[in-house]
C-alpha cells in the first residue's frame, strides 16, 4: 500500500505532540492507521523549534506520518513548511479559510505527498467546495474544536455542528477526493461518547476520525467498519442483483446506487478497510 492509499483509506489518525519524540514510535505501536505529528496546538511556543527538529529526525530516519503545521499567520509557518518541502509525507494545514493557503503548501510538496486542509474556521466551511477542489488536496479534515470556539457553541454538540460536517462531506465528494476525516472527541475518558461520535460521523459520510488518545483507536476503527447486519444485507443485495434490473430485497427496492453501496461494504471485508473514495 502506498503512502497516499494509507492516508485516503485511514479510519484512525492518532495525534502525538511533536515535542514528545519518545511517544512517536509508541503511537505507531498503538495501531492507528496513521499518526499525526503535531507542531500546532499540542506544542507550546517555546518548544516549537525543538518539536520541528524532532519531527525532522523522525522523517529522516524512515518514520512516516502526517505533520500538522502551524498556520500561516504565525512566525513558525515558513520554517515548518521548509522542513517538509519535497518530502513524501502528509501535511495537515490548519485554520484554512481560502484556497490559496492550501495551494502554497501543495506547490512545495511532491506529487506523492498528501495535503489535508483542516476545515475549522467558518470562512473555510463556507468555501469548502473551492478548498477541497484545489488540485493536490488529498483529503479534508473537520475541526470541531476551533469551529466551536469561533461560533460560540459547544464543539461537542452534534446538532450545532451538523451543517458544517455535512458541508465538508458534500464538498469532498463534489471535488472527487477521499471522504473526509471527522474531528476529535475531547472527552477522552468517555469511551461510549467516542463510539457514538464516530458512528454519527460515519452516518454522515465521514470515513475516519482524529484520535487524541490510544484508547480511542480501536473504538473508532470499529465504528467506521460495517456491522454484521450490514454485511449480511450487502451480500443479499449483491446476490439478488443478477439481471441488472431493479429488484427487491427484504421489501426494499434495489437498483444500481444501492448495489454500489453494498459492493463497497463487501470490498471493505476483502481489503480490511473502507476505500477513501
Amino acid at each position: 500500500m502506498t503512502f497516499h492509499e494509507n492516508v485516503t483509506g485511514a479510519r484512525t489518525m492518532l495525534f502525538v505532540p511533536g515535542n514528545r519524540p519518545d511517544r512517536f514510535a509508541k503511537a505507531v505501536d498503538c495501531g492507528p492507521d496513521i499518526v499525526v505529528l503535531d507542531l500546532e496546538d499540542a506544542v507550546a511556543p517555546a518548544d516549537k523549534d525543538q518539536a520541528r527538529e524532532n519531527i525532522r529526525a523522525w522523517l529522516d530516519n524512515g518514520g512516516t506520518g502526517i505533520v500538522r503545521i502551524n498556520d500561516d499567520n504565525t512566525s513558525w509557518w515558513r520554517d515548518d513548511l521548509a522542513m517538509l518541502a519535497g518530502r513524501i509525507c502528509g501535511v495537515m494545514v490548519p485554520k484554512v479559510t481560502r484556497p490559496d493557503q492550501v495551494r502554497r503548501v501543495v506547490d512545495v510538496m511532491p506529487a506523492e505527498a498528501c495535503v489535508l486542509p483542516l476545515m475549522e474556521m467558518a470562512a473555510g466551511i463556507v468555501d469548502a467546495p473551492a478548498i477541497c477542489g484545489v488540485p493536490g488536496v488529498t483529503r479534508a479534515v473537520f475541526g470541531n474544536a476551533d469551529l466551536g470556539r469561533e461560533l460560540g457553541v459547544n464543539h461537542a454538540d452534534r446538532d450545532a455542528m451538523f451543517f458544517a460536517r455535512a458541508q465538508v462531506v458534500m464538498a469532498s465528494r463534489a471535488a472527487g477526493i477521499a471522504a473526509p476525516v471527522d474531528g476529535v472527541t475531547t472527552a477522552i475518558e468517555d469511551l461510549e461518547l467516542v463510539r457514538a461520535d464516530a458512528e454519527h460521523a460515519a452516518r454522515l459520510g465521514f470515513t475516519g476520525k482524529l484520535c487524541l488518545h490510544p484508547r480511542q483507536v480501536k473504538l473508532v476503527a470499529d465504528a467506521f467498519g460495517p456491522s454484521e447486519e450490514e454485511v449480511l444485507w450487502a451480500r443479499s443485495v449483491v446476490a439478488a442483483f443478477t439481471s441488472g434490473s431493479m429488484t427487491a430485497v427484504g421489501g426494499e427496492a434495489v437498483g444500481k446506487p444501492i448495489v454500489a453501496r453494498a459492493r463497497r461494504i463487501l470490498d471493505w471485508i476483502e481489503r480490511g478497510r473502507v476505500a477513501g473514495t
